[in-house]
């Protein structure tokens, strides 16, 4: 007998447009090809003996039941404690500031919160590729403005910078939310004082929100200072402000963030966090507390990550590719366009394909960060990395 499997039902796919992420996807092709895998944003180094340490003896403390939904208390204080040194203000840890399963899980909770059916959301691309489908899940419609690429004289790209005109003329009264990103996943750019200044100024007698994604808060170089929304009053009262420890203390797979917002907007935001997580790893909850209460731990970190971007960038000098600034993020991105070999003309999808399969180093195509690809001949390298890793990667690099 032919014993046929009865048809799975089908059914409209809530994302049609997505598919697999070009993370995925090159790092598959790093991995088939042994290249050294600049694409995907994780260290290939240890975390701090003393945060596993914390987290094994909250283990052995038998801190291995559920938590409470917002988070242990321990943590939502010390976090309170960190931004309101850092940034002056401050949350209130009870009703404030809730404990997520990582950045990401924080920005779509936020989403899911207070973006209805119809609602716009304002993003500005290249954007960090969780944005938009979490704005079609609430049924939202996106709307894209682009960072302006300014470029040398000889036409290759130099650096971005925020499209304010075009910012401006996207936020209307259907605007429900504006999501920010500073530093810049992939661009490296940061936010000054004044472009929150200029943002608040745009914000005025509208009643949108701002999602600031503040991942890499601890990642601003050569001196500067990261401005969040928390340390400007006026963004702060419409903000909900996301960030990662799993970015901060190279703990990326244990996927542990937070969010920190008003108390009428956490209230929403924790109607839906309690449903699609409810809570959140408890023994690395308290180890997160006890490490807190050490700042060095995150205060040393720009000079940390500067002390690889230097190492990079002064390696890749060699290498004919154009360095674009990095004040921010551990991302480098760079234009190949003036590259000598015929490569150099190929779209930047193509071009990374090349590099990873034929020089054996993986990047990222920045044009995977719009929704319809812009092509600009910029792809970024992650330097969250070893040296002996790095240096690797440049030899390899300076071929070119």
């Amino acid at each position: 007998m032919d014993h046929k499997s009865p048809p799975t039902p089908s059914f409209p796919s809530r994302l049609p447009k997505v598919g697999t992420t070009i993370f995925t996807v090159m790092s598959a092709l790093a991995t088939k090809h042994k290249a050294i895998n600049l694409g995907q944003g994780f260290p290939d180094f240890p975390c701090d003996r003393e945060l596993i340490g914390q987290v094994n003896a909250a283990m052995m403390a038998d801190h291995n039941q559920y938590p409470p939904m917002t988070g242990i208390p321990e943590l939502r204080q010390a976090v309170a404690n960190k931004i309101l040194a850092l940034y002056g203000h401050a949350y209130d840890p009870e009703a404030e500031i809730t404990i997520t399963a990582g950045g990401t899980q924080g920005i779509m909770t936020a989403i899911l919160a207070c973006v209805s059916p119809g609602d716009e959301v304002v993003i500005i691309e290249p954007a960090y590729d969780s944005y938009r489908p979490s704005i079609d899940l609430a049924g939202g419609k996106t709307i894209a403005v682009s960072l302006l690429v300014n470029r040398d004289s000889e036409g290759r790209a130099a650096s971005y910078s925020i499209p304010w005109d075009e910012l401006a003329n996207a936020i209307n009264s259907k605007t429900r939310l504006i999501i920010i990103n500073t530093p810049h996943n992939p661009t490296g750019m940061v936010w000054t004082r004044s472009d929150l200044d200029r943002l608040a100024e745009l914000m005025k007698n509208t009643n949108a929100l701002i999602l600031s994604d503040e991942v890499y808060e601890h990642m601003v170089y050569d001196g500067h200072l990261h401005h969040s929304v928390a340390s400007h009053p006026d963004l702060a009262a419409r903000s909900f402000l996301i960030s990662s420890f799993g970015k901060t203390y190279h703990v990326t797979g244990w996927k542990v963030g937070y969010v920190a917002a008003p108390a009428t907007l956490m209230k929403e935001f924790r109607k839906v966090h309690q449903f699609n997580v409810f809570t959140v790893n408890t023994p690395m909850q308290y180890g997160l507390a006890k490490y807190l209460e050490h700042p060095e731990h995150y205060l040393t970190l720009p000079s940390f990550y500067q002390e690889k971007r230097d190492f990079f960038r002064s390696g890749l000098k060699s290498s004919g590719l154009k360095l674009l600034p990095t004040p921010g993020t551990y991302f480098q991105c760079v234009d190949y366009t003036g590259l000598d070999i015929p490569q150099a003309k190929l779209g930047e999808a193509d071009f990374c394909a090349w590099l990873t399969t034929e020089i054996g180093v993986a990047a990222i195509p920045v044009s995977a960060f719009y929704d319809e690809a812009v092509e600009s001949g910029v792809i970024r390298f992650c330097f969250a990395k070893q040296e002996k890793t790095l240096s690797a990667a440049l030899k390899r690099l300076q071929t070119l």
